[in-house]
């Protein structure tokens, strides 16, 4: 499944409490049934499997398997910050064409862009900023920020 790249031009999604009902149970469990989730929010499966349809489609919510990288091992994960000369767009699609690039935005302040990037190793991280990042066309330099330790890492925005 690709990823959904967000749009800050797409208007904001309105959902009731039932739908951020469903969304919060979803986070807990994107495997649950739609019958218990149906008995949770007091609707009937047809009309649950309905509203997740919807939020799916407005882009609310994926239901996706999420991963710890380092047990699968990749070791170390890093964010770069990007300068660059020429159009942001065009180079942030490269990057994110990148299999190593989970996340890449464009960002007001030192930085153009940043990117988190996740390799097996440092040999594999210089690799991936000699090799491919730093030959796109328009990167002016980076700045790579290895990551020590994760103290947080949430998805559960917009209900809590």
């Amino acid at each position: 499944m690709p990823s959904r790249k967000p749009d800050a031009t797409r208007p904001a999604v309105t959902i009731d409490a039932t739908d951020k009902a469903l969304v919060e149970l979803l986070q807990e469990d994107g495997r649950l049934p739609y019958t218990k989730l149906a008995s949770a929010v007091g609707l009937s499966e047809a009309a649950v499997r309905q509203r997740v349809q919807r939020l799916i489609e407005a882009g609310v919510v994926q239901i996706v398997a999420v991963t710890d990288p380092m047990t699968l091992g990749f070791r170390r994960t890093a964010m770069i910050g990007l300068k660059v000369e020429g159009d942001l767009r065009t180079v942030a699609h490269e990057l994110a064409d990148l299999a190593e690039i989970s996340y890449v935005v464009v960002v007001s302040g030192s930085f153009d862009l940043l990117a988190e990037i996740v390799c097996e190793d440092d040999e594999h991280l210089l690799a991936l900023l000699n090799d491919k990042i730093r030959s796109i066309d328009g990167v002016r330099s980076t700045e790579t920020f290895t990551y020590l330790r994760l103290f947080k890492q949430t998805y559960a925005w917009g209900t809590r």
